[in-house]
């Protein structure tokens, strides 16, 4: 209950705090690219329903049935000139505040997958995540936020990615249902925070220091 009405009351308070910033990015998808101001995607949430998630629309309407599918690369193709900016800075997450004041997720949490992806994890995995919200951010979100680096140069970046990064996201996922509190939602939030400061920061693992090691393949 009390994380609810932190939730609520901190995404209220960065809804009136960010509105300059989202009606000129609104502004601007409304008049270029495709016109396309939201992108909306089917998302696994608490208890395995399914909800819609919303964030700007950074690539062309056709990308998920062309090219990676689900997955992002470095210099994707599909990913509209602004766009690329958007997800650069992480300004086209912010939608989800609109998610989170209606409930659907909260502030911090394992990241809200599509139903595809959410299959490709462990049954573990897939029970211990259904006991939770999904976040905004998160620490898989945090760790991962450069997942392209990890996929670049890969000669089958969707083997890598189901073979390789789902399984670590698969330990820091259950990592943080079995180890929540408000103390981890709060360095969560100020890990966040940090590393859009400092992109290269290793933080997460210093506030959470018995977080699942990373696997060597993972290095970068």
């Amino acid at each position: 209950m009390l994380i609810r009405s932190l939730d609520f009351i901190f995404s209220l308070i960065a809804l009136c705090i960010l509105t300059p910033l989202l009606l000129p990015v609104i502004l601007i998808l409304r008049f270029s690219g495709e016109g396309e101001i939201f992108y909306k995607q089917e998302r696994v949430g608490i208890k395995g329903q399914t909800f819609s998630l919303l964030k700007f629309a950074t690539m062309i309407k056709s990308s998920p049935g062309i090219g990676a599918g689900e997955i992002t690369l470095k210099n994707d193709p599909r990913v509209l000139p602004f766009g690329k900016i958007l997800r650069k800075s992480k300004i086209n997450e912010l939608p989800q505040i609109l998610n989170i004041l209606l409930g659907h997720i909260s502030i911090v949490g394992p990241r809200p997958m599509v139903p595809n992806t959410f299959r490709k994890y462990s049954k573990e995995a897939q029970c211990e995540l259904s006991k939770v919200k999904p976040g905004l951010t998160g620490i898989g979100s945090i760790v991962f936020r450069d997942e392209e680096q990890f996929l670049e140069g890969k000669n089958d970046p969707r083997k890598f990615y189901d073979h390789c990064i789902i399984p670590y996201k698969n330990e820091l996922e259950i990592w943080y249902v079995k180890n929540q509190s408000l103390l981890v939602y709060m360095k969560v939030i100020f890990a966040t925070g940090w590393v859009i400061v400092f992109p290269k920061s290793k933080i997460i693992s210093n506030l959470l220091r018995d977080l699942p090691k990373k696997p060597g393949y993972l290095q970068n």
